[in-house]
């Protein structure tokens, strides 16, 4: 088999695929690399051009303006349209797709033979390619003779025994059972690394284990490209901002560590580095772990009985004056979701922006908090992210 990374290194220069193009009935004018070698999660909310990227990039869709290139080579534009069929572009979906009157071994090696390859050799690649993903003792059962992982597992098998040139990944642990997931995810990450991969997934887990870069899709647009970690630590948009498990008020910066919010609330929070753009009258963002935050009921007495929060958050959170800066909010609950010993609540300030608290399921109780409760926001300075508006 020829060694995945070895091909990267060779085509560094040279994207995997390239999307610049739009389809003008589905609203979606995208702009997106997948560099050679790495491994992009295109993330968004329901409806935002996650399926289309993916739909133009296998061939299954044609775009209205601008051109879809694979490894350096116009595939698809109003003037003129690989077929699916012709690219080596291959899909995991959901559902393995497996052909059912096929075996496992017959699966893996229908790719090499309907591009040519002689039965002999189809069968030795689909030999291998099965042990490679542990399932050489399942080369004669048919689909209907295997679970839900180890179809997963022949499906993929069946995917890499053509050598792609890009990869493309439609939230393939879906349908697969909880237990059986992580195992899947584990050895989708070991057998991709080092080739082209696009991804689609609503899973946090999804792309810290398999993925290297992060596109944020809105409503057809690209609006945050980068590294896991870049995207992850200062996220763009509330969609972002939900992946990296944090909640994300915008507002006007005012000082070096304080922006302004558009109701006139004052946020305080720390700028890890200095970062360009940030000056007096522009835009920033801030973020806070639902963790840190600690809830006031208004009108309740001063004391520790008064606060709601994390078991972590109340630890550090003396009733009497502050040794540190704190930001205190007005707001409002929207919702209250209870998981056992904690409670989610979301809490809305008073221009709109939502602000997550994760707190104790007794203080909730004891505190009344419910929908429609008027409440401060406490949060310390040090806990809260503060950057620039990318």
């Amino acid at each position: 088999m020829a060694d995945a990374p070895a091909r990267a290194v060779a085509s560094a220069a040279v994207p995997a695929a390239e999307l610049d193009c739009s389809v003008t009935d589905r609203d979606v004018d995208l702009g997106l690399t997948v560099p050679a070698g790495r491994r992009v999660a295109i993330v968004g909310p329901n409806g935002a051009g996650k399926s289309t990227a993916l739909a133009l990039l296998a061939g299954h869709l044609r775009p209205d303006s601008g051109e879809v290139r694979i490894d350096g080579r116009v595939v698809s534009s109003p003037r003129a349209h690989l077929p699916a069929h012709r690219r080596r572009v291959v899909t995991l979906e959901q559902r393995p797709g497996l052909f059912p009157h096929l075996s496992s071994l017959d699966n893996v090696a229908y790719g090499p033979r309907a591009r040519g390859v002689r039965r002999r050799d189809a069968l030795a690649r689909a030999r291998a390619e099965l042990d490679a993903v542990g399932c050489a003792d399942l080369a004669d059962r048919r689909p209907h003779q295997l679970s839900g992982g180890q179809a997963q597992r022949v499906a993929l098998a069946r995917a890499l025994a053509v050598d792609p040139e890009l990869v493309l990944l439609d939230e393939p642990l879906v349908a697969l059972d909880v237990e059986v997931a992580p195992a899947i995810r584990r050895l989708l990450a070991d057998r991709l690394t080092g080739r082209a991969v696009a991804l689609v997934t609503h899973d946090p887990l999804d792309l810290w284990a398999l993925a290297d870069d992060v596109v944020v899709v809105l409503s057809g647009r690209a609006a945050q490209t980068g590294t896991v970690e870049q995207v992850l630590a200062r996220p763009a948009s509330d969609f972002g901002a939900r992946l990296a498990g944090v909640s994300l008020v915008e507002g006007t910066i005012v000082d070096d560590d304080e922006v302004h919010t558009p109701a006139g609330d004052a946020v305080t929070g720390v700028r890890a580095e200095p970062a360009d753009g940030w000056r007096n009258g522009g835009r920033a963002i801030a973020t806070v772990d639902p963790r840190s935050v600690a809830i006031r009921a208004v009108g309740a007495p001063a004391g520790p009985g008064a606060l709601a929060g994390s078991p972590v958050d109340l630890a550090h959170s003396p009733a009497g004056p502050a040794s540190s800066p704190r930001n205190s909010w007005p707001a409002r609950v929207v919702a209250v979701a209870p998981a056992g010993a904690l409670t989610r609540l979301t809490a809305e300030l008073r221009d709109g922006q939502r602000v997550d608290a994760e707190v104790t399921s007794r203080s909730a109780a004891e505190l009344s908090l419910a929908p429609g409760s008027d409440v401060m926001l406490v949060v310390k300075a040090a806990q809260v992210a503060l950057y620039p508006r990318p």
